[in-house]
């Protein structure tokens, strides 16, 4: 039986007094990639958040590889081993991309050469300062940063957003790449297209409630399903 790289069960969460999560249940099998999709809106940012630790839930469960971290800071759920590549990228503009990479450095595993090896760009660039960087320079980085904690669950929020077609390619061979590798992942994407075909799994969110979850086989197959909860495919 597959170990659960992450399972969320019952999850409910709030902004304030706009209850945002109603009883959203997913999971990620070790080593597999499970696709977190719904239209703007629909929760998928909120969910990541309540992961991460940055919201705390209402009620329900996230536990990661069997361990509860529901209850933990941001920082604990990073040093037990969750990665994060935030909408937006967020680099340190004013750190070189040498210290944007060693600042977040930990464990064993990845660290700047391997980084390097993966986005050859970035060495190029290792003295340059982050905030200096292209677009899809800051999403390698953004990438980058979070593989230097040795992650062994990678979140990763909107990575296509905001980025040229051909860079977005550039983006879902690196994916590609890291679920090779073995690496467990949860990708929230817009690109609808890209994101079924990088994944094992999916689950769609529709106004924060679960409305699939399942193969992504079952998703690319189901054109009423994706007409209905995501849009035009």
């Amino acid at each position: 039986m597959a170990i659960e790289a992450l399972a969320v069960e019952g999850l409910d969460a709030l902004y304030g007094d706009s209850h945002v999560l109603h009883s959203v249940s997913l999971s990620v099998a070790e080593g597999r990639v499970l696709a977190l999709l719904g239209r703007n809106g629909a929760g998928k940012t909120t969910c990541m958040n309540t992961v991460i630790g940055w919201l705390r839930p209402r009620k329900g469960s996230v536990r990661l590889f069997g361990e509860a971290i529901e209850r933990l800071s941001p920082e604990a759920i990073s040093r037990k081993g969750v990665g994060l590549v935030p909408q937006g990228r967020r680099v340190f503009a004013r750190l070189t991309v040498r210290e944007n990479l060693i600042v977040s450095g930990r464990g064993s595993g990845w660290n700047l050469q391997s980084v390097f090896e993966l986005f050859p760009r970035l060495r190029e660039r290792a003295e340059q300062l982050a905030g200096s960087l292209s677009g899809g320079e800051q999403q390698m980085l953004a990438i980058g940063r979070a593989l230097m904690g040795n992650p062994r669950l990678l979140l990763l929020d909107e990575p296509s957003e905001g980025l040229a077609p051909l860079i977005v390619a550039d983006v879902g061979r690196t994916i590609a790449k890291l679920k090779a590798q073995g690496q467990s992942i949860v990708l929230v994407e817009q690109n609808v297209r890209m994101a079924l075909e990088l994944a094992d799994d999916a689950a769609i969110l529709n106004t924060g409630r679960i409305a699939f979850s399942g193969p992504a086989a079952q998703v690319r197959e189901n054109h009423e399903l994706i007409t209905q909860h995501l849009g035009v495919f």
